[in-house]
């Protein structure tokens, strides 16, 4: 503290200058945090208190009608059921990531190669995912027409083709499989910057102790590293609630693969019921704020 102050108590001018150049760094992102962040979000509540289509006209204030009506329609809170299906995907994904990092963090051959190779489908966009696969389980509507890559691999070696996309429960678990796909690149790099961060004489004391592999994860790494797991879990909750873009383009939530994201994105631009739209998204951002919390009192820390 004395430091900053000049004789007679004053804040010395390089303090000054040092703040300035903190305030004017942090300027910029803050105005566009404010500007597309806060801005809308606080729109989108304002817009859940009224009756309006997607132009904005004829707007009325009708209080918390639209509340009312998402919490007594359970058709909105039914697409949830889909949510489990992504939710047991995630905790698979995390935990081969996991074991995956494991091993490529160990004195492999090639581990550099395989880290860009299981990273490689998180670098690609998600609609090209999406549009890929889609190709991949079949092609058409899957109901007249089921041609695809695996089904033509399947027929090649005698077998029927499948309505992968088209059968009810099979189709969750198709997308869920391309979700795996495209996003354990992401936990992958997570968990191997954290078991990297681990001090290798901590690795050194347990081989000079004779520990095997198993014991170096259970009493070394996943000590080491539960703050990322616990952020990762967090993650993989919260997308498991609002996933969207892989059922929306794969197959535009027919067939029983619908989300509540999806929904909330028809009731605004398909219903043109915007006010209703952002009710639902305010509710969906209450239940992952709630799930969050739960969860960070659930794997608190202990001191």
């Amino acid at each position: 503290m004395a430091k900053t102050l000049s004789k007679g108590g004053k804040i010395s001018r390089s303090y000054m200058e040092k703040m300035l150049t903190v305030c004017l760094f942090l300027l910029i992102p803050t105005v566009l945090l404010v500007i597309f962040t806060y801005i809308p979000a606080g729109e989108m509540i304002r817009f859940s208190f009224e009756e309006r289509d997607q132009f904005g006209a004829n707007v009325k204030f009708i209080g918390l009608e639209n509340y009312k009506t998402v919490f007594n329609t359970p058709e909105y809170f039914a697409a949830f059921k889909n949510s489990l299906y992504y939710l047991v995907g995630s905790f698979l994904q995390l935990g081969l990531a996991l074991f995956l990092a494991t091993i490529l963090c160990s004195k492999i051959r090639f581990s550099n190669f395989f880290k860009g190779v299981l990273f490689f489908p998180y670098m690609i966009n998600t609609v090209a995912v999406a549009l890929i696969f889609r190709r991949f389980f079949q092609r058409g509507d899957g109901v007249t027409n089921t041609d695809g890559v695996l089904n033509s691999i399947i027929t090649l070696f005698g077998g029927e083709p499948v309505k992968f996309l088209s059968t009810a429960g099979l189709v969750n678990i198709c997308l869920v499989f391309v979700s795996i796909w495209r996003y354990i690149g992401f936990d992958l790099v997570m968990f191997i910057g954290a078991i990297q961060s681990v001090s290798p004489d901590i690795y050194e004391a347990a081989d000079l102790d004779g520990a095997n592999r198993f014991q170096v994860f259970r009493y070394i790494i996943a000590p080491s590293i539960r703050p990322i797991i616990l952020l990762q879990m967090i993650l993989a909750v919260k997308g498991a609630i609002s996933v969207y873009e892989i059922p929306y383009i794969v197959t535009g939530g027919r067939f029983g693969s619908s989300t509540f994201v999806i929904q909330t994105t028809e009731t605004a631009f398909k219903f043109q019921k915007v006010g209703l739209a952002s009710a639902m998204a305010v509710v969906l951002f209450l239940i992952i704020v709630v799930v969050t919390v739960v969860q960070k009192i659930a794997f608190k820390e202990e001191r």
